[in-house]
């Protein structure tokens, strides 16, 4: 078994929002408590309802953001202030909008080399587009590409530029924050499939971010299942769909499309507003939208317990 390369421990991360000339300040918690590891060759899915802090994990995994609280180890190191320019190109991010992504004004050539002019100041123009040219034809694009402008390009031709713009620091770690939402059906597949076959010759490891569900089934090996910043069911991908154990993550994959029309499943619908960010509920942050709460429930908050498949519920679906 591979070792780990990313191991997280307990880690949060807290936003002060001023609460103006007569109010009080607040505190938005985006992002707490949350441990997980990945290692090399694995792809971990975090996902969740927008706002549940997956975006926030991934700012504070590629070092955009210093946590709170908490550990993080990159590779081997632990994270902070004084190993992050080492560090910096072990992990890298694909993000979601490939449109927004990519410097209109930048021929693609440029671009590409941009991270090893940063990092790689030792490296000859000649070798920088050398690397390029390699890293075009790793994700299925032509030397001629190199010339042209991100705008002469399709979106998903666009995306494969920005998954080998994150790839040209040869990294260990690359965090796909919904890397294909903001394309067409068609499209999608042939990025996932370009990630499987890249993540299979590179031996790269995945945080893939995602709200689709049939998405995280195609890709992920473990999945990692957020509310409001907590992870409430952490396992295999196989235990959480085929069993999930958590009410939240059961309301999810309700919602997620079958192509079997024959197939009948339960749409469970949740009841009640998602709870602010700056003002959670005491106990377990689901209790107001849950039909099992209890009065316990809305006054503990219950942590993850320490089997496989994990759950933070007291009152479990059996697994």
């Amino acid at each position: 078994m591979n070792a780990p390369v990313v191991i997280a421990k307990g880690l949060s991360m807290h936003y002060k929002i001023k609460g103006g000339i007569f109010g009080k300040d607040q505190i938005v918690r985006a992002l707490s408590d949350t441990s997980f590891t990945l290692s090399a060759g694995k792809t971990l899915a975090v996902v969740g309802e927008s706002g549940c802090g997956k975006s926030t994990l991934a700012r504070v995994v590629t070092m955009i953001e210093e946590p709170t609280s908490g550990s993080l180890n990159l590779n081997g190191k632990q994270v902070g202030p004084t190993v992050w320019a080492s560090l910096r190109s072990s992990v890298q991010i694909v993000f979601q909008d490939p449109y927004g992504s990519l410097n209109p004004r930048q021929r693609v050539g440029a671009i590409l080399e941009e991270p090893l002019k940063i990092n790689r100041p030792e490296m000859s123009k000649i070798e920088r587009t050398e690397k390029a040219n390699e890293m075009l034809g790793l994700v299925g694009l032509r030397p001629e590409h190199y010339d042209r402008y991100p705008h002469m390009f399709s979106g998903g031709q666009r995306q494969r530029i920005a998954v080998a713009r994150a790839l040209m620091l040869s990294p260990k770690i690359l965090v796909l924050d919904e890397p294909v939402s903001a394309l067409d059906l068609s499209i999608q597949s042939q990025i996932l499939n370009l990630l499987v076959d890249l993540q299979e010759q590179l031996e790269l490891a995945y945080l893939f971010i995602s709200h689709d569900l049939s998405v995280v089934k195609h890709m992920a090996d473990d999945v990692l299942v957020m509310y409001l910043g907590r992870p409430v069911e952490v396992g295999s991908k196989d235990a959480i769909f085929a069993a999930p154990r958590h009410p939240y993550t059961k309301a999810l994959l309700s919602a997620t499309p079958t192509a079997d029309p024959l197939a009948k499943k339960k749409r469970i619908k949740l009841e009640g507003e998602l709870p602010s960010p700056l003002n959670l509920p005491k106990g377990c942050a689901f209790s107001p939208r849950c039909s099992k709460a209890t009065g316990k429930c809305r006054i503990e908050r219950p942590e993850l317990d320490d089997k496989t498949h994990q759950v933070a519920c007291f009152f479990p679906e059996a697994s």
